[in-house]
Order: structure tokens, then C-alpha cells, then sequence
């Protein structure tokens, strides 16, 4: 991991506590609609990097009935485990099944990270895809109960030096499946919006962790404009 540069974002997050999961939905919805439409009034289109798990589930799914104009989305993935490209544990099948297989987006719009091909493979594809692609205009994370962050994994490369590649290919995730891919946190850092979802009593003691300035894999990335985290009441340290 890189030591340059202050060691991590909690000083520039900007924690935005709501009530409960469904109030987390909406506001999600809200913000991602927003950047979508100010990107595509502004630059023409709007990329989106999707976080996995169950957290952004109901958010993809109020996503469908968006009024927007697909065409204009360029959707990418922050990590995918590597399986085959129809198993249900994939982050692109669930972002598929949950939103993206019921609105009118072209295939060719929905940059699916290759996770069939094996880790390094798929990583050097996926690379390869990225270095035409400019800074992201909104990246979703997700935290684990860990700290993780995509497939970034605690006591693993966070991928956060200035110089690090664009994907990083993890052949020994501490979770199952041991093979992923996942965006490097500078390349996850290149955006102009990054909104973590964290919900949930159990990320309490990451998000305990993360405050009190341990460099967690989520606390590696760093954006010009800071990040924001939505997060639901229970998901706090109970002496906030």
C-alpha cells in the first residue's frame, strides 16, 4: 500500500445519516438520478461505476422506473468475482436481474467486467477497456464488515499508489470466490462523485473503525471533491 499522501478520507467523507434502509433507497435514488442528469446536460453522458452486494439490491430495482435517457449510460462495474458469466452470484447478473435487463440500454452501454475469463485474464481486459475511459462521473461502493470496499480486501494491495494499474486481479479473497477483479482504489478515485451505501447494524464496527481514522480499504479512496456516505442510523457508532 502506498504511504505518500494523507492516509485516509475521513476527514474529507461527508456522513449523511438517514432513518432506515428505505429512507437509504430513496436518497440513493434521488443523488443518482441528480448526477445522471447533470452529467448528461453538461458532457452528453453519464458513467457509472456499480457496487455489488446486497445493499444497492432495492436502489437498482427504483432505478427502472427512472426517467432518463439510457442511451446516454455507460455502466461499469467496481468488481466482479470470477465466475461464469450466468451465475447468480456475479455482480453483474444480480445489477442485471434487479435493473438493467428491465430498461432500454444497449448491450454495448454495459461494460461487464469478463470474471469467466480468470482473474489476471479478465483484469488485463477489463484494464485495457478503462484506459479509454475518463474519469467516472459517479462511483457506488458498498462497505463490508471488514472495511472492504469493492474487492479490496483488508491486509491485501489497495491499489492506491499514484502509478497503480486500473484493476487489480485478487486470486485470494478471504471470502469466497477466491478469484475477483476489482478497480484499484485510484482508479475508483478518478471520479467527480463517489457515494459509499452502508446499511446495516453489522457494519457498525467498520464504520467505528473507519471514523477513527484506520486505513481500511474504504479509506483509501480519495477524490478531488471528497466522497460522500449515506448511511443509516443503525450503521452508526451508538455514541453518535
Amino acid at each position: 500500500m502506498n504511504d505518500d499522501g494523507p492516509r485516509n478520507n475521513v476527514d474529507v467523507a461527508r456522513w449523511i445519516a438517514v432513518e432506515d434502509a428505505a429512507a437509504l433507497r430513496r436518497e440513493a435514488y434521488r443523488r443518482i438520478v441528480s448526477c445522471a442528469d447533470r452529467a448528461i446536460g453538461e458532457r452528453g453522458e453519464f458513467r457509472i461505476v456499480l457496487s455489488g452486494g446486497n445493499t444497492p439490491r432495492g436502489v437498482y430495482r427504483m432505478l427502472r422506473g427512472a426517467e432518463t435517457d439510457w442511451s446516454r449510460w455507460q455502466v461499469y462495474f467496481g468488481d466482479e468475482r470470477c465466475l461464469s458469466i450466468d451465475d447468480p452470484e456475479r455482480n453483474s447478473r444480480m445489477a442485471g436481474e434487479t435493473w438493467l435487463d428491465h430498461i432500454p440500454i444497449a448491450t454495448g452501454n454495459v461494460h461487464v467486467i469478463p470474471g469467466e475469463l480468470g482473474a489476471r485474464a479478465a483484469a488485463q481486459a477489463y484494464a485495457a477497456l478503462l484506459r479509454s475511459v475518463g474519469n467516472f462521473d459517479l462511483v457506488l461502493l458498498g462497505l463490508g464488515e471488514d472495511g472492504h470496499t469493492a474487492s479490496l480486501f483488508p491486509g491485501h494491495d489497495y491499489g492506491d499508489a499514484v502509478d497503480a494499474p486500473e484493476t487489480l486481479a485478487v486470486l485470494d479473497a478471504p471470502k469466497p470466490p477466491q478469484q475477483r477483479v476489482s478497480l484499484s482504489a485510484a482508479r475508483l478515485s478518478r471520479a467527480r462523485e463517489i457515494l459509499f451505501l452502508v446499511e446495516g447494524e453489522s457494519k457498525r464496527d467498520a464504520v467505528t473503525r473507519w471514523r477513527a481514522g484506520e486505513y481500511l480499504p474504504a479509506a483509501a479512496i480519495r477524490a478531488p471533491s471528497g466522497i460522500e456516505v449515506l448511511i443509516d442510523s443503525s450503521s452508526l457508532p451508538q455514541a453518535v
